[in-house]
């Protein structure tokens, strides 16, 4: 017998981009949370990479949603895209815990806490941004949220080019740089996906609000 469910299809998208958002402040909380107590790194890392996979479980619930709703709260491909560059701040923020855990560094420093600061700031904002868009009146109420993530991506290429040059400046070892460098561009890279995330939801306020 076919399953039926009494919950509007509409509505299951924003429960699930709002259940996504809020795994995606989880995973960044976390990562500040081990950068600034720096043991139980196994565990720490362990706990990030099941919050990992529980986004791309979410993704792959609203990529099926959207494969069988004909009907969708807004554009087709602002929903992919947005599951997407959710996706991907996960990814690299998950990237960076991994690969302090694969190259045993020695507890971060004051730039690498930094931009774990600033990834939960705009991962916040995103949040509370998100949780507009079930209301056609209150997009673009999302618009000031879009423009803070901004400015904190803003802030933190300012923090990757201070961390890298310091990176140079400081160290002689060539194998702790190239670990530490790639470690920063994780971070960074998750800061630049807050913004993309951004980015699609200030289109899609604009075009609907």
């Amino acid at each position: 017998m076919a399953r039926f469910s009494f919950v509007p299809r509409e509505k299951k998208f924003f429960d699930l981009f709002e259940a996504d958002v809020t795994n995606t402040v989880k995973v960044s909380e976390e990562l500040k949370a081990l950068m600034e107590s720096w043991e139980y790194l196994e565990t720490k890392a362990s706990l990030i990479d099941d919050l990992e996979h529980e986004g791309d479980h979410y993704t792959h619930q609203i990529m099926e949603l959207l494969h069988r709703t004909f009907v969708t709260p807004f554009d087709r491909e602002d929903i992919a895209a947005l599951a997407l560059a959710m996706d991907d701040v996960v990814d690299f923020i998950h990237a960076a815990a991994m690969a302090m855990q694969l190259y045993k560094v020695d507890a971060p420093g004051p730039r690498a806490r930094e931009l774990a600061a600033i990834i939960v700031a705009a991962t916040m904002e995103l949040q509370k941004a998100v949780a507009l868009l079930r209301s056609h009146a209150k997009l673009r109420d999302m618009l000031p949220h879009c423009v803070e993530i901004n400015r904190l991506e803003n802030a933190a290429d300012h923090v990757y080019r201070s961390a890298t040059a310091e990176l140079f400046d400081d160290s002689n070892d060539f194998a702790y740089v190239l670990k530490w460098r790639e470690i920063y561009d994780h971070l960074e890279a998750a800061t630049d996906r807050c913004e993309d995330v951004a980015n699609v939801l200030e289109g899609i306020a604009l075009k609907h609000a």
